[in-house]
């Protein structure tokens, strides 16, 4: 997706009449910090929130309404969309951290959908399972990592709920996000622990569809899609179909 892209946001109300904003950021990367951010998805999500105002209380993306999404491309740089209820602020960013930066309104797309429109859509999803009680693939409440024909039915329901109905459907399974946590427990002086690692399952979905709800396609677009949100999940772009 380009500049252009269509995309959502969480209000800080929750309301979805939110006035969203999408940042495109075309990162460099050869610049360290971005370098270390594409490594670690909690990184890359703490330099999201630097991009929104301070003081935002105890859970600052919520209220900011803030999703993102890292595009990899091996033909060009990587691309980071960044869309917040707050419009989000480039200038927080470190010097050469992005080759360049967009803001986008998002106000006029979302007054654009209306029933029957066509659309190219692009989101990458957490696609997981959590196991019952009594569950053969796993403990309780385990997250389990969908095979491909479960996650292209975890997004064609989904999908159907958001208000679209689809017409391709384009999955891609991708590499495990990876972010990087310290250990909740302190470790006596000399035992240290290292950061555990924590991978989490994603598809790219990407394909077109016909706009079905407008009211449910918005919220779907302000509040994101499954689990995730904060480390690049759950992002649901649109663009609009000229075919």
């Amino acid at each position: 997706m380009t500049a252009t892209d269509l995309s959502p946001t969480e209000h800080t109300e929750h309301s979805d009449d939110a006035h969203p904003w999408l940042l495109r950021l075309l990162l460099d990367p050869g610049h360290r910090q971005v370098q270390r951010d594409l490594r670690d998805a909690a990184a890359l999500h703490r330099r999201v929130m630097s991009l929104v105002p301070d003081g935002l209380g105890t859970s600052p993306r919520a209220r900011a309404g803030a999703l993102f999404r890292l595009d990899l491309d091996s033909a060009g740089p990587p691309v980071l969309l960044v869309q917040s209820g707050l419009a989000p602020d480039p200038g927080r960013l470190p010097a050469g951290y992005a080759q360049s930066a967009t803001l986008k309104d998002m106000a006029p797309m979302f007054r654009a959908l209306q029933p029957g429109l066509p659309v190219r859509y692009r989101i990458l999803a957490n696609t997981v399972r959590r196991c019952g009680p009594n569950s053969t693939a796993g403990r309780w409440k385990q997250v389990i990592p969908l095979h491909p024909e479960e996650a292209e039915q975890w997004w064609a329901t989904r999908a159907a709920a958001a208000g679209l109905q689809l017409r391709t459907l384009l999955p891609s399974p991708l590499d495990a996000i990876i972010s990087r946590h310290s250990p909740k427990d302190t470790p006596p002086p000399d035992a240290p622990q290292a950061p555990k690692n924590i991978p989490r399952a994603t598809t790219l979905f990407e394909g077109t569809a016909t706009v079905n709800d407008p009211q449910a396609l918005r919220h779907a677009l302000l509040h994101g899609i499954g689990r995730s949100k904060s480390y690049g999940c759950g992002l649901l772009s649109l663009a609009p179909d000229q075919n």
